[in-house]
């Protein structure tokens, strides 16, 4: 088999996953939630807008205002996540990045010559003692 066809392979190993299944069912949810929909329209809005007002020239620009809108950003994001779908997908994308994270490291380690069967992957910071550790995830 080549790197090619392994690779298509392992995606579709991915794909059968249970994380990818629940990340693929958490952003559908995502997707037809309209209150969601509504509040990340509202929320580019304001990202927009913010973006404006900083990209002003330093004399036009009214930091009162860009403090405002700010603020405002700042308060509609913590609504899109308090959308219990979109808390939901969050947690469900974090399970698929570091599914993904661990894959590339194994991958990574292979091509440094580790061995494929044997090789560990462990995030940056892994002490290899798991006595000092607060847990992968």
């Amino acid at each position: 088999m080549d790197a090619i066809k392994a690779a298509r392979e392992l995606g579709k190993a991915i794909q059968n996953d249970e994380r990818y299944k629940a990340y693929i069912e958490a952003k559908e949810a995502n997707d037809k939630d309209e209150a969601l929909q509504q509040l990340i329209g509202e929320f580019n809005l304001k990202r927009q807008n913010l973006q404006l007002e900083m990209n002003k020239p330093d004399d036009s620009r009214d930091d009162e205002k860009v403090q405002r809108l700010n603020a405002e950003l700042q308060e509609s994001y913590a609504k899109v996540m308090e959308n219990a779908n979109m808390a939901n997908f969050a947690v469900m994308k974090g399970a698929i990045d570091q599914l993904l994270q661990e894959i590339q490291g194994i991958i990574s380690l292979c091509c440094d010559g580790e061995d494929p069967d044997t090789c560990q992957y462990r995030p940056s910071g892994c002490t290899s003692d798991c006595s000092t550790c607060s847990g992968c995830h």
